[in-house]
């Protein structure tokens, strides 16, 4: 959240608390109360307004809300699709997840450090998910302290990969773009093993993985043409000799088809990221480029883990912005 809107929540915020006449109402209910007394207390403020809510206004809730509107995806298409990528996934040695809807409050701003305000917040001290490889990255950590508990120095890798449908509250602009929508998630954890060995087959493996995607998302009637893959070095050059051989050189191999370099003004996603990201871009029908993948290096389960030596890299694939803004127009 930006300053702007920082102030303006802070004028709204003042508003209520004049308007409960109680100035001191949000520390109590921040540091006074247990969060399962906070819970309590909301639950039955919910319930009696839930109470008092008559069909009509049900409807026009309905009709109304970004949050409630059904996807504008052909279920058919997303069923076919999901089981492809599931397929695929299996090839390619990543472990299918059906995560929850909810993830624990917290799951993006402790660790991403994502504003709480950007997600849907429950009152049951969760959150609804809104971005999968936040919650894949928390059983990435159970899964790796597992292994690590047989081994303290354990380099066994975590493939993990979710469809998952996300929620988010903030607005977005631009074509293609949903409150919520289903999103193919992949976490690779594992152990520092030096020269960036596991940084660089994350990275190139993850890529390989979506670029198999939209390659088979002409199964379900998607044309998808220009993949163009660039890689950010994070680190001002430190780390382009390995990036340049193990991720740049070997997907421009692989994948003879696709254009694959590197992206040096990339600025977005520099606090987010470290070491290095990478983004996937493709050709719409209608000549349209799209973000189609975003991706990169994090210290998720080192924090997690209290680990230093723990390295995670995460990537997410927008299905539903492929399903509607890749299908050839239709003649009428």
């Amino acid at each position: 959240m930006d300053t702007s809107d920082r102030t303006e929540a802070e004028r709204r915020l003042d508003r209520v608390l004049r308007a409960a006449g109680s100035p001191d109402l949000l520390e109590a209910l921040t540091e006074r109360l247990t969060p399962t007394d906070l819970q309590t207390l909301l639950l039955e403020v919910y319930r009696r307004r839930a109470a008092d809510v008559a069909p009509s206004q049900l409807l026009a809730r309905y009709e109304s809300n970004r949050f409630v509107s059904p996807s504008p995806a052909d279920p058919r298409d997303l069923a076919r699709l999901e089981a492809t990528i599931h397929e695929r996934l299996t090839a390619h040695d990543v472990t299918g997840v059906v995560l929850a809807p909810v993830g624990p409050l917290g799951t993006n701003s402790a660790i991403a450090t994502v504003d709480q305000n950007k997600v849907l917040t429950t009152i049951r001290n969760t959150e609804v998910v809104a971005d999968a490889t936040n919650v894949l990255a928390l059983e990435c950590a159970v899964r790796r302290r597992e292994l690590l508990r047989c081994d303290p120095r354990s380099a066994d890798r975590v493939r993990l990969g979710a469809t998952h449908r996300v929620t988010r509250a903030q607005v977005f602009e631009g074509p293609a773009t949903m409150t919520h929508f289903e999103l193919l998630a992949l976490c690779t954890a594992g152990r520092d093993e030096g020269s960036l060995r596991f940084e660089t087959a994350a990275v190139a493996e993850q890529i390989g993985v979506h670029l198999d995607v939209l390659d088979r998302a002409v199964d379900v009637g998607c044309v998808v043409s220009d993949v163009c893959v660039t890689v950010t070095d994070l680190t001002e050059g430190r780390h382009r000799p390995a990036l340049w051989e193990r991720v740049v050189d070997r997907l421009a191999a692989d994948h003879p088809d696709v254009s694959v370099g590197f992206d040096d003004e990339r600025t977005h996603g520099a606090g987010y990221y470290v070491d290095a990201c990478f983004e996937i871009r493709a050709r719409t029908p209608d000549g349209i480029e799209l973000s189609m993948v975003d991706g990169g290096l994090t210290r998720w389960t080192a924090d997690l883990l209290h680990n230093a030596k723990e390295r995670l890299a995460i990537s997410g694939l927008g299905l539903e912005r492929l399903l509607t803004a890749f299908r050839p127009p239709t003649d009428t």
